[in-house]
């Protein structure tokens, strides 16, 4: 049986509760009521967003981008605003905001410096 496409992405983080504070506050996230004690998991449709603690082996200090190569794009609905609040409290904006086939888009650094881009065109 074939598979049928994306399920769950899961980020690992140094800190949880710095990244789960991060995601809530800029991109309004919301904890999803259930989930492991390792990890967040955030109330995301369609596909589950969660944070995990960091995998026994796992040294992110000792890549210079986690995730490379990997594409991790979230649908929000204030591109622009998000954009600001980041810029005015000094994250790392990867690539500015253009307009493009999926909208207002732009790519930042959260704090483990995992690329997220997000897009407002559903």
């Amino acid at each position: 049986m074939p598979a049928t496409g994306p399920d769950f992405i899961s980020l690992q983080a140094r800190d949880l509760d710095a990244s789960q504070a991060f995601y809530e506050r800029y991109l309004g996230l919301v904890r999803a009521p259930v989930g492991p004690a390792h990890a967040v998991v955030f109330d995301t449709k369609p596909i589950a967003f969660a944070l995990r603690d960091l995998v026994p082996g796992t040294d992110l200090e000792s890549v210079a981008q986690p995730g490379i190569g990997a594409a991790i794009w979230l649908h929000a609905t204030e591109v622009q605003a998000i954009h600001d609040a980041l810029v005015s409290d000094g994250h790392t904006i990867v690539s500015a905001p253009v307009d493009g086939p999926f909208g207002r888009t732009f790519t930042f650094a959260d704090p483990d410096g995992y690329q997220i881009t997000l897009h407002d065109r559903a």
